[in-house]
Order: C-alpha cells, then structure tokens, then sequence
C-alpha cells in the first residue's frame, strides 16, 4: 500500500496546528506582559526567525529525508558509520510526556468554556482565583472528566491516520481558528484599548528589557514552534516530494508567529479597555480575562466562548501533533495496528496525566510528588528545561555537522539563494547550539546573568 502523504496546503495546516497551541494564546501574551510588552516582542521575533526557523526547517529536513517514524528517519539519513544518531530520534517520546499535563491544560479550557455557556464566569478576582483554585487543587474528578475528553478527541482524531485524521482536523480547525481570532481581533479594534495594546505590543521600550527576559523571550521562540520532539520529523515524513521544505517552515513560522501577536494584541485590548494590569503572569488568560469578559454583560460571554473555543482548538491541534510521533513510531518499528498504537499511547499519557491532577490536590500532593515538586510540575521541568532543549540542540548538531553537505545541498540549496543557505547553515551550527545550551544552564542555575 502506498504512504498515505498530505496535500500542500494540509501539510502546512498540519505543521502548523503543531506549532500553535497554547503557547501562542496563553503562554506568549501572559509572558510578554510580565517583561514589558514591546522590547520582549522584537527579541521574541528575533530570536524565532534566528533559531526557531532554522531548526524546524533542520527538524523537517529529517523527516522529508528519512521518510519514517523519527527514529528510522535518522538512521537512514545518517552517513555509514553514524547510524547511533537514530537515538536522538527518541525525542519522540518526549511529546508524550508533555501530553500527561497538556492534556490536563486543555481540560482546564474546556471547563472555562462550560462556565462560559453556564454563566459562571467570575466578576471579582478574589472569585476568579477561587474558581481556578477549586478545579486545581479541589476537584480533581471534574479536571479528569475533562482530562478524559481531551484524550478522547485526541485518540479519535489519530485513528483516521494522516490523510482522514489528522490533516481533515487540521483543515477544519485551523482556518475555524483563525477565523475566530480574527473576528476578535476586528471586534477589538473598536476598542479605546486597541491603540493601547498596539503601543504596549510593538512599541519597545528598552528600558524594561533585562537578561532574563532575553532568555525567556529566546526560550519561548525555541518552544513555540515545537521543536525537538520529533513531530516535524514525523510529519515531514508524509509530506510531498515536491513541497519545499524552506517554503513549508516559512509558512508554519509565519502563521505560528501572526497567530501570536494577534492573541497579544487582542487580549490587551480587552485588557486596557477594562483597566485590567498586563503584567499577571500565567493567571492572565484563567483569571482576568474571564473578570474583564463577565464586565462585558451578555457580549462578554458570547467572546468568551468563541475566545476558549479558539484556546481548544489550538490546544487540541497540538495535542494531536505531541501523540502522533509515539503512535508512529509504535506502527512502523513494532508493526502494531493504529488502532492498537493510539489505544495504548493515549491510555499512558491519560494515566499519568491524573496522577498530575492529583499532585496538585492537598489530599495526594505529597503522593504524586518528585521531591518538592508536584508531579505537574516536575513532568513540565523535564521537558521545558531538559527534553526539548536537548532535541533542539541534537537536531542543530546532527543537520548542521553530520549531514553530508551533499545530502544539505541536495534537499535544500536548490530550494533557496546561496546566501540564505550559508545565514540557516551558520544559525544551525553556531547560533542555535550556543543559544540551547546557555538556556539551559541558565534553567539549571548554573549561569545566572
């Protein structure tokens, strides 16, 4: 039977629903507040074309190559005698790990959306703390409910396979969530707060920049494109012999970035528009929003619907791109049916994703702990600050030093100008390793500027 492949426009959909996710509507408004709005956002551009494109067109260089599952792919594009980097190819398993908690994430909206459809979004922030609070730390039966829906949606999604599965949810919730922040972001414009936000966003004012913003700004470039977990890989693998490689991470960088800056900019607008404070941190999208919508009567609840029905369906097009490289890798080295695969990947993520809804409960914290962590939050340390940057640091290293430069030129030089090929080849062997590597001694503590 011949390799189920994607169209162009469903690989580019596909890559993409990968790349936006929850970073992009939670993570990357809450953290820009925190560090001062407009310096952070011209880092973070920087720093995503310096090094996120650079590697996730390496990533996708690997797969296009390989044709495989992760693992297989790097060991058939390893030259004779370096076949040992088919390990690096492991990195697949670490999008599982990252669903045992972003599959908990994504039941957290889906209970913000019931509340939205119910009416009870909190007016105050002593109740909108109370409201995330309880379904944290209180009821864990409600945030596994949800847990499980996720990981439902999820499983069913990849049992269609590429072409019935994953590429038809991306062609479906991908233009359905750029319609939907689109018309936020038309409806925000009405706002006195628009201007605000657009100052706040892209007016840099240096002085608010320090170290630890350039690393968090270098950090989220890095993760928001979701590198080093061998779902670039994985999807390459099926993508078409005459796409372009450079031309399809273009297109997913560009997307994953706009998608960005439009839930920045139409957050704060909502957010100066009600006098709310930028600079909330993780609690921004959780806890005020939700007090600065219920002040908007019945509109506000109306936008707060179609505002998470956006958060989960780019949380659920990522969750569906964190699952797949596990599933088939499962399929093509074990021969295991998909429905086998899915069935069994999906069950393990679950399992241990509620064991992370219960680490944040008084009754089983201690319990489900690592040390002094919660198991939420030690399974989120792993990744962010050791898997994922080690991916990224394998797959600059292997592209940039153990490819063959005839193999390089052959899938990419004929693809761009000469000179944009020695700029993504010096960012892949200089600038994308050192980058990684300071990340994450700084993570650790070891360098602290």
């Amino acid at each position: 039977m011949a390799k189920a492949r994607f169209s162009r426009i469903g690989f580019i959909l596909a890559a993409a629903g990968a790349a936006v996710g929850l970073g992009n509507i939670w993570k990357f408004p809450y953290i820009t507040g925190m560090y001062g709005g407009g310096a952070f956002v011209a880092v973070y551009l920087i720093t995503v074309l310096l090094i996120g494109f650079s590697l996730l067109a390496g990533e996708m260089l690997v797969g296009y190559k390989g044709g495989k599952d992760a693992v297989s792919s790097f060991e058939i594009v390893a030259p004779d005698g370096k076949k040992s980097w088919k390990y690096a190819g492991f990195m697949l398993f670490s999008g599982l790990i990252i669903m045992t908690f972003y599959s908990v994430v994504i039941g957290w909206i889906f209970h913000y959306i019931y509340l939205s459809v119910s009416g009870g979004l909190p007016t105050t922030m002593d109740e909108a703390k109370t409201t995330f609070d309880n379904l944290v730390g209180i009821s864990p039966a409600i945030s596994t409910l949800w847990h499980f829906l996720a990981t439902l949606f999820v499983g069913v999604v990849l049992m269609g396979g590429i072409k019935s599965g994953i590429e038809k949810a991306n062609l479906i919730l991908m233009p359905l969530l750029l319609v939907i922040l689109g018309g936020l972001m038309v409806y925000a414009m009405s706002f006195d707060g628009f201007g605000k936000a657009l100052a706040f966003m892209f007016e840099p004012d240096w002085s608010k920049i320090n170290s630890e913003a350039i690393v968090r700004a270098v950090g989220h470039a890095f993760f928001t494109l979701s590198i080093g977990i061998g779902t670039m890989v994985t999807y390459a693998a099926s993508m078409s012999h005459k796409q372009s490689v450079f031309k399809a991470a273009m297109w997913v960088t560009l997307l994953d970035t706009l998608i960005a800056l439009i839930a920045g900019v139409m957050i704060y607008s909502f957010i100066f528009e009600y006098g709310a404070e930028p600079g909330q941190g993780p609690g921004l999208v959780f806890k005020t929003l939700p007090i600065v919508l219920s002040q908007m009567g019945t509109t506000g609840i109306i936008i707060s619907i179609i505002f998470f029905l956006a958060l989960a369906f780019a949380g659920l097009t990522s969750a569906i791109s964190l699952t797949e490289p596990a599933v088939e890798y499962f399929i093509q080295r074990f021969h295991w049916s998909r429905l086998k695969s899915v069935i069994i990947n999906t069950s393990l993520y679950f399992i241990v994703g509620v064991g992370a809804i219960l680490s944040y409960t008084k009754e089983y914290g201690s319990t489900f702990s690592i040390g002094d962590k919660p198991l939420f939050d030690a399974l989120e340390f792993t990744t962010d600050s050791i898997l994922l940057p080690l991916g990224g640091l394998a797959i600059a290293l292997f592209v940039g030093y153990v490819l063959s430069e005839k193999e390089r030129e052959h899938i990419v030089k004929h693809q761009v100008n000469p000179t944009v090929y020695k700029v993504w080849l010096f960012s892949l062997r200089y600038v994308a390793p050192l980058a990684i590597v300071f990340m994450m001694l700084n993570n650790f503590g070891i360098i602290k500027i």
